[in-house]
Parts: C-alpha cells; sequence; structure tokens
C-alpha cells in the first residue's frame, strides 16, 4: 500500500542507529509533519537505513509531499504500526494550480500596420 501526503515539517528527531540479531547494523530516523488540512493531524514518519539520507538539507517549516507505506505486526498478541517515508519532495511556493498566471501588458501581442490580417 502506498499513500501520499502533504504538509509542515515540525519535528526532526536524532538518527538512531543499533544491530540487529543477525548482526546487521541499522539505523533509523524519524520526523514529523502537520498536515495543512481543515483539522490538522500530526504524523510521525519512519526513515530506515539508505533512507534516512531523504532528511538531509530540510529545516523544521518546510513545506512537503511524503510518499509512505503502512506497515504493521503483532507482538505478544499487541499490534505495532510502522509509518516509512520512501519518498519526499519540498512543494514549492508557486500559485495553486486552478488559478490563471498573472497578466501584464507584455502578453498582448502588437497590432499589425495592415488591418487586414483576417483568414477570410
Amino acid at each position: 500500500m502506498s499513500l501520499e501526503v502533504k504538509g509542515k515539517i515540525t519535528h526532526i528527531l536524532p538518527v538512531s542507529t543499533g544491530v540487529s540479531k543477525a548482526g546487521k547494523e541499522w539505523q533509523k530516523q524519524e520526523f514529523v509533519i502537520e498536515t495543512d488540512d481543515q483539522y490538522p493531524k500530526q504524523v510521525c514518519f519512519t526513515l530506515f537505513n539508505d533512507k534516512v539520507n531523504l532528511i538531509d538539507g530540510l529545516a523544521t517549516e518546510t513545506e512537503v509531499n511524503v510518499s509512505f507505506s503502512v506497515e504493521s505486526r503483532e507482538f505478544n498478541g499487541r499490534w505495532y504500526h510502522n509509518i516509512n517515508a520512501w519518498r519526499i519532495d519540498t512543494v514549492s511556493a508557486e500559485a495553486p494550480s486552478g488559478f490563471p498566471p498573472e497578466f501584464s501588458a507584455d502578453d498582448i501581442p502588437p497590432e499589425s500596420a495592415d488591418n487586414n490580417d483576417l483568414p477570410f
């Protein structure tokens, strides 16, 4: 399952590292965004191993679009959930789509010298 959500980064948590039972080293980093819905929600995403560098260069208050997957697992009768981010795109500050671009006098084509430019 792959989903997408847009919001503003509110927290970037420190990188955690460790070693698995199999002896493999791992690292993870979590970050929180606040959605820009009518009723904003805060969502904590996890980045694992090679995905940790996706957050490099981003700061709090940055508008982002996060692609993620949701995964659950059971342990001792309890269910635990992960929201794993796999892509982070910054949202540009251009005008929202659906609005026409601004109009200026330079957008008007020049008038022709002869007024006989009709095609018929």
